[in-house]
């Protein structure tokens, strides 16, 4: 067994370190690890493979086992034919598309098949609006961008200010969605927990919604405690006060935890594109859709509610390639293992599976 600690020593610099934890003294029998190795520098000189993967796979010795982190929501253990199926993709970058095809033909069809599974009005040969991304977190902010668009250019052609635009949310959201609050310059206008009653009030959400809220944000299995919150109750109130009001202010429902639980374990409760203002949805692959960590998506009830000039088109290799990201490279293996997930499991076994993780 190899041990890495921080040690003084004679580093790569040739001269003695008083601070100890500028190096890493390795203590398996080599002569190619004899003198300390730089935290913070490259070192100078190289070591064949096998000494620097026993160096580093010794040092992640002292990680925690991550099939043991009871205290995580994402997924740890993948079947063994997945993992070759991840191992084969890895080094595909997803955003090439013309030269790998298949992919993005694979990241088509989970789209379209969560969009399905989320009852969005898409008929079996149209294209579901959706895109892949890194996580909720990701999905969260794209979302959040495509309501805040819609909301300026309505504003804008009223001829009405849009500089102040705001989201209800209950207190419990999740810390993305003040991520995204303070990126993008959007208020958050939270809905106080009582005692009690730990997810948002429907009623106490709508009377804050005012003509600059871009959309409610509801929680579909809440942090705190796995609660769903009552987005068809928000639907009925927020329709009456859209009438009222003249606005036209949506609904998105954060279903990072609950997207692949309620479809399965709870077909009957109504929460997703059933309700009329719900326009987006997003939810963590990585959670209950049961891959390994780096995976999310997000869908769309219909094209007119993804703002055309959000999406970039770029020809850098190649042809068209229409994109909505963040970010621009990305893996491939999260993508094809999420697929493996939908056609291995099917409806016939995935809410099996799921039960077994709630337990």
């Amino acid at each position: 067994m190899v041990l890495t600690t921080a040690s003084k020593g004679r580093g790569d610099s040739g001269e003695d370190d008083e601070n100890a934890d500028h190096y890493l003294n390795s203590t398996f029998a080599s002569r190619y690890v004899r003198e300390a190795v730089p935290k913070w520098r490259m070192p100078k000189k190289t070591i064949p493979k096998d000494a620097a993967f026993q160096f580093i796979n010794d040092e992640l010795m002292l990680d925690g086992t991550p099939r043991l982190n009871l205290a995580s929501f994402v997924t740890t253990w993948m079947e063994p034919e997945c993992d070759k199926l991840i191992m084969a993709s890895i080094n595909k970058n997803y955003v090439d598309m013309d030269e790998y095809p298949v992919t993005t033909e694979i990241q088509n069809r989970c789209v379209n098949m969560i969009a399905h599974l989320f009852n969005a009005p898409t008929g079996d040969t149209e294209a579901a609006i959706g895109v892949g991304t890194v996580g909720s977190s990701e999905a969260i902010m794209l979302a959040g961008l495509a309501f805040k668009r819609k909301w300026q250019q309505k504003r804008k052609a009223e001829g009405k200010p849009f500089d102040k635009p705001n989201i209800v949310t209950g207190a419990n959201v999740q810390v993305c969605w003040e991520k995204f609050a303070r990126y993008f310059e959007v208020e958050l206008k939270e809905v106080k927990l009582k005692e009690g009653y730990y997810v948002m009030d429907p009623e106490k959400a709508v009377e804050m919604v005012d003509e600059n809220t871009i959309c409610v944000a509801a929680i579909l299995g809440s942090t705190l405690t796995g609660e769903f919150e009552d987005v068809k109750k928000v639907n009925e109130l927020l329709t009456l006060k859209n009438k009222e009001t003249g606005w036209d202010t949506p609904i998105h429902v954060d279903a990072a935890s609950g997207g692949f639980v309620a479809p399965f374990l709870y077909p009957e409760i109504e929460w997703d594109f059933r309700l009329p203002l719900v326009k987006s949805i997003n939810v963590s692959g990585h959670k209950y859709g049961l891959v390994y960590a780096g995976i999310g998506w997000v869908v769309w009830r219909d094209k007119e509610d993804l703002p055309e000039d959000l999406i970039f088109h770029i020809n850098y290799l190649g042809s068209d390639q229409p994109t909505f990201t963040l970010n621009f490279s990305k893996g491939s293996s999260q993508i094809i293992a999420q697929y493996y997930q939908f056609i291995r499991l099917g409806f016939e076994v995935f809410p099996s599976a799921i039960q077994v993780i709630l337990k």
